[in-house]
């Protein structure tokens, strides 16, 4: 069964432009010739390992935490992949759970650390007809479900990255590698393992994350790999909405959100994720303020600070907003109204794309409609706007929006100083404020006629 795996897979790589590597032969790095170290791996993560040893179970470390070490990075997840079944690795661990129907996996939980262990999973294609209800594909060729098991061999070869798929043996401290992976680290690209066109459409994600992967290891994606992605973008829109709300957050929460967003309109991946924002800057709307917010995040997590999805989402879908909202008010509907009606619109129609929970929904809609309160100062409305739940928020995509010049700077800066003086520094500006705006000219009386 695996030669025959083998010598169909090898097969899908005969470029004439390109030669391939030698791929699917297993490689095994010893230690003194790379620089994974126990150290490096968190002890929740040793402590799996040792136990599925001791119990007699294959145990790796597999996937993105023997990637970033290679690249000489710290990982903040680790991954274990065994032969033990989900429900033998489930009843060793007590801190542990069974989740998914798609990929069956066991999550064992060390406080706030969860590691993942997956079943070495098996080639599909050489499974046996009664095995049907564990793979299961759509007609677009979609996985809905894999749950066949195999061998370590078989498994690497099921991964999506070559890079992902480099196993580290803590018995004798060799990374093993089947699919020619540390050659593409070398190289710094991502490259997919078997024919990419499959690939892509047994999980479409998998082109997000060639975007994801790339934007944050600063890798470029191998010409095979890339070359089916404009073609099968439109594929993405066959996954659940909910699973792509998730892997947005992903894509733009890593900290390499405006490298992503360069390579998610490169290789046309923007459309399927926010059509109406697509659309608008095809229209000509502005993509600034977007690149500007990207920006802001990225700082914002390289500082070890938080980001709000809310606050992501209403960067990214504001051409689209901005786009309605204006053609509303040329159509002859008041500002405000118009506002709200284009709100409406637009997140009714981004939720068929990737869903928006109301607790993110919310919010947004709030940072939108301040940002008409923000220039009306006058009187107590500033002390009003300012006690605001969203101020901040609002607050700060003022300032973006000033950053991209799509208004004039000035009400930021405003802004700015009102929240930081007191009371009778807040009074003096309003007063200052009101003293600045033009008098209304009094209407003068008709003079009485004799």
């Amino acid at each position: 069964m695996f030669n025959n795996l083998i010598n169909r897979m090898t097969s899908l790589f005969s470029g004439e432009d390109e030669k391939q590597p030698e791929l699917y032969r297993r490689k095994e790095t010893p230690r003194d010739q790379h620089n994974v170290s126990r150290s490096a791996i968190s002890e929740p993560a040793k402590k799996v390992l040792g136990r599925l040893d001791n119990a007699g179970y294959e145990a790796y470390l597999v996937g993105g935490g023997v990637r970033d070490i290679l690249l000489g990075g710290q990982p903040k997840d680790f991954d274990i992949a065994t032969n033990a079944t989900p429900e033998q690795v489930h009843e060793l661990f007590r801190n542990s759970r069974l989740i998914g129907r798609r990929f069956r996996i066991v999550h064992v939980l060390f406080g706030r650390e969860v590691i993942e262990v997956t079943t070495f999973r098996g080639n599909a294609a050489d499974a046996d007809e009664d095995d049907d209800d564990d793979r299961r594909t759509s007609e677009h060729g979609l996985l809905l479900r894999d749950n066949v098991y195999g061998s370590m061999e078989e498994d690497a070869l099921r991964r999506d990255f070559t890079v992902n798929a480099l196993y580290y043996c803590i018995g004798d401290f060799t990374v093993v590698d089947f699919a020619n992976g540390m050659d593409d680290l070398k190289k710094r690209q991502m490259r997919l393992i078997g024919d990419p066109e499959t690939r892509y459409r047994e999980d479409p994600v998998r082109m997000l994350r060639a975007i994801r992967f790339a934007a944050k290891l600063g890798f470029t994606i191998e010409r095979n790999t890339e070359e089916p992605i404009r073609q099968l973008a439109p594929l993405l829109t066959h996954i659940p909405p909910a699973r792509l709300f998730e892997e947005v957050l992903k894509l733009f929460s890593a900290g390499y959100g405006e490298a992503t967003y360069d390579l998610l309109t490169r290789y046309g991946l923007l459309a399927p994720l926010f059509p109406e924002t697509a659309a608008a800057i095809a229209d000509g709307e502005s993509d600034e303020l977007i690149r500007r917010a990207l920006q802001n995040t990225d700082r914002r997590i390289a500082q070890g600070k938080s980001v709000t999805p809310y606050f992501l989402f209403a960067a990214m879908l504001w051409p689209a907003l901005q786009s309605d909202w204006q053609k509303r008010q040329d159509n002859g509907e008041p500002p405000q109204s118009a506002l709200h009606q284009a709100i409406g619109r637009v997140i009714g129609q981004q939720v068929q794309a990737t869903s928006i929970p109301k607790r993110f929904s919310g919010p947004m809609k709030e940072i939108w409609e301040l940002q008409m309160r923000l220039p009306r100062r006058q009187g107590k409305r500033s002390f009003v706007t300012l006690s605001h739940p969203r101020f901040r928020a609002a607050y700060d995509f003022l300032l973006v929006r000033e950053e991209s010049g799509e208004i004039e700077p000035g009400l930021g800066q405003w802004w700015t100083e009102f929240q930081e003086l007191d009371e009778k520094g807040q009074e003096r500006m309003l007063s200052e404020l009101g003293s600045a705006a033009p008098k209304k000219r009094r209407r003068k009386k008709p003079a009485n006629k004799a």
